[in-house]
């Protein structure tokens, strides 16, 4: 029940996106290790988050204002989430 209201309201290990720990296994079953990731950051409802600077495509693969301040402060390609230097990342999400 409370692990089902976690993930509607996209709270804890919901917030990024998750991939339960057999599908990796599986993914990684040849022993390749994964581009190490920065550590956990902290947004302003302090919850974990497991992002990482891994260049995202397109503003759609940010899920949140919050994702996107966290990238524009930790990652070398945020900047560019800021087009117009105001500060803000992806208009559309802040």
């Amino acid at each position: 029940m409370q692990q089902g209201k976690a993930e509607a309201a996209k709270v804890g290990l919901w917030v990024g996106r998750f991939q339960a720990p057999w599908e990796w296994r599986a993914a990684h079953a040849d022993g390749t290790r994964p581009a190490t990731h920065q550590p956990l950051g902290l947004i302003s409802r302090q919850v974990a988050q497991s992002y990482s600077c891994q260049p995202r495509g397109n503003c759609p693969q940010i899920s949140s204002c919050d994702e996107a301040n966290w990238y524009l402060a930790n990652c070398t390609w945020g900047g560019k989430l800021d087009r117009d230097k105001d500060g803000i990342p992806g208009e559309s999400l802040c």
